[in-house]
């Protein structure tokens, strides 16, 4: 018999209404963003707000994580120290962090996760993370299915991985690009997303080869074809990326990974969600209806031309046909998809550029916009809003409950109701009264009123009816009988929930390396003496604290070379003069590409006009990363 894996779908919420949606739409667990000192700034939410979603979520058995991934200054640890224990003190079930100082605190019994801003790439990195202690590493988005593998069959500590979401150029933690232009530390969750700008590649001569294209802009991952595939490399736990996203985003992407995750446990009874109950959604889940900057599976299984998004940082959305003919106010298009008044619709333009449009009115094929675009026959047009599918998501658009069954007894003095739920827990509660026997058939009345959770976490799934005779009991005693065994299983599952044992202890193993760079990301006197005691001889102060000429500042596995069709390693005779330059709003940036490895660095070149003039262009880009 295979040993039974628990699951855990992992779904991002910028606040507490989101994680609460999360939840309802299948997540097992919900990371949410510390009040300070997460890796995204704009997404910090209260302690009371906290606390709302974590009560709200281990009602189901679903777990809370705490993002706390930045780099700290020695100033931030004793408010660090006190915000962790407050955090353990509301109930919060582990906290993401980055910053290895953290763990030279005075800390709680609370669980720690390796953030992927931990650069976890190799064998020996998940080694050493899992024995300091780290109770789950967030792998590599990187990472093809073969090391995951390799990774999982050499430790023991839980995986996480991506499986949705906004890809970061960089490896994750190894990217200073917005630092080095805009003193905006990625690492400290204030990324300028300088990997989302237009820009001009030019050759070793000056020689222009592209012109005003997106060519460190990444499409979203999607790995939901191949889920099945991570779990069987060992993957414990798949996660969704989104921490700035609205609310029907969570819903929508939530409910899909749901679906696809309970499909193949259907099949594959060895694998089960982390959590209880069952989530129904009111809709179809559908990933091309959120934002989206169109799909990739990354380096899952090889490296591929499709990775990138050139002509646009924006949501592409689905594709829904093109146009036909045009005809005044109106055009007509062709294609099976349903456009509905209100739709947004986007197309790219003679200047490969995104240029959306609001639809005012439809008739059948007849499309009348608001404002009638530049567009010729034959444009593709995509739709990245869609109105009808965003209604149905603004409303109630699932619920999620635990099976219970009832067994309802009797004693000397009157009535027993006991609930026993999926995950055997129970409770009972006896009331007196006086036994009569009904003139009809009381079986009936009995399924019809203890089936009456309402708004209940619960759903009756089977009751047992152990009484000797048909007694009449009262609707209004069934109902009184039936809330007070619910409230008190409640009670019952509040009080179960897990906590560690004990904080994580000092550790002295050696760490994989002897000396650490500015690529340590090594901020304070805490993290430097983690590493020390770990048998770091040589350790280089963060990029964040050290002025740093002429080095890289962005390094990645995608691959421009690559991506053009320039790598020697592919059948081509197109050939590129290097260096290759990066040139946009006054910021010149050099390529440089191993190829032993297969990956290109980015390091900036001082040049005259002012590097920070392009601060401030993430804002363009408020649904996405």
């Amino acid at each position: 018999m295979k040993t039974v894996r628990k699951i855990e779908l992992l779904a991002p919420a910028k606040n507490a209404e989101a994680g609460i949606e999360a939840v309802n739409h299948g997540a097992d667990a919900v990371y949410i963003g510390a009040p300070k000192f997460s890796a995204r700034s704009a997404a910090g939410n209260s302690l009371n707000d906290i606390q709302q979603l974590i009560d709200y979520a281990h009602v189901f058995r679903a777990k809370i994580y705490i993002a706390l991934n930045t780099i700290l200054k020695d100033s931030e640890l004793a408010e660090t120290e006190q915000l962790i224990r407050n955090l353990y003190n509301i109930g919060a079930d582990a906290i993401i962090i980055q910053d290895m100082g953290i763990l030279n605190l005075s800390l709680p019994p609370i669980a720690l996760h390796a953030s992927t801003q931990t650069d976890n790439r190799s064998i020996e990195k998940v080694q050493f993370l899992e024995g300091a202690g780290f109770s789950q590493v967030v792998l590599a988005r990187e990472l093809s299915l073969k090391t995951i593998k390799e990774i999982a069959s050499h430790t023991h500590v839980p995986l996480e991985v991506f499986v949705h979401g906004a890809l970061c150029t960089s490896y994750s933690g190894q990217c200073y690009i917005s630092q080095a232009l805009s003193g905006r530390s990625a690492n400290r969750g204030e990324c300028a997303q300088y990997c989302r700008l237009p820009y001009t590649l030019q050759d070793a001569d000056g020689k222009t080869m592209l012109s005003n294209k997106h060519l460190l802009s990444l499409k979203d991952l999607n790995q939901s074809d191949y889920l099945e595939d991570l779990l069987d490399a060992g993957v414990h736990s798949l996660k969704i990326e989104g921490r700035l996203k609205d609310v029907s985003y969570v819903k929508n992407i939530t409910a899909y990974y749901r679906n696809k995750l309970d499909e193949i446990f259907e099949r594959r009874p060895e694998y089960q969600a982390a959590s209880s109950g069952k989530s129904i959604p009111f809709f179809v889940p559908n990933p091309n209806k959120s934002f989206n900057r169109g799909f990739t599976n990354y380096f899952l299984h090889k490296r591929n031309k499709s990775m990138a998004s050139l002509d646009t940082p924006k949501s592409l959305g689905e594709s829904v046909g093109n146009v036909k003919d045009l005809s005044g106010n109106y055009f007509t298009f062709s294609g099976q998809t349903g456009i509905h008044n209100g739709d947004g619709l986007c197309f790219v333009n003679e200047k490969k550029e995104l240029e959306g449009f609001r639809i005012n009115r439809v008739d059948g094929k007849k499309i009348f916009p608001a404002n009638m675009p530049r567009l010729n026959p034959g444009t593709t047009l995509f739709r990245n809003y869609d109105h009808e599918f965003e209604k149905i998501l603004t409303k109630k658009s699932a619920e999620r409950k635990i099976g219970v069954e009832f067994l309802l007894e009797e004693n000397n003095f009157g009535f027993s109701l006991t609930a026993i739920d999926e995950d055997a827990y129970s409770a009972s509660v006896t009331i007196e009264l006086k036994k009569e026997l009904s003139q009809k058939n009381q079986q009936a009345n009995l399924q019809q009123q203890l089936s009456k959770l309402g708004n209940t976490p619960f759903q009756m799934n089977l009751l047992t009816n152990n009484l000797t005779d048909n007694w009449f009991i009262p609707s209004s005693i069934l109902s009184e009988l039936r809330r007070k065994t619910i409230e008190t299983l409640l009670s019952v599952r509040k009080i179960a929930i897990y906590k560690p044992l004990k904080p994580v202890s000092p550790t002295f193993h050696s760490y994989p390396e002897t000396s650490l760079s500015y690529l340590g990301n090594v901020f304070n006197d805490k993290a430097k003496a983690f590493y020390e005691q770990h048998g770091v001889k040589k350790i280089e102060s963060a990029f964040e604290t050290t002025t740093q000429k002429h080095v890289p500042v962005m390094f990645s596995k995608y691959c421009i070379k690559y991506q053009l069709g320039y790598c020697p390693k592919l059948e081509t005779d197109k050939n590129v003069k290097e260096p290759l330059f990066l040139l946009a709003g006054g910021n010149k940036l050099s390529l440089k590409f191993d190829c032993s490895k297969c990956e290109m660095q980015i390091v900036s070149v001082p040049i005259s006009v002012p590097v920070n003039k392009l601060t401030g262009y993430e804002t363009k880009f408020p649904n996405g990363k």
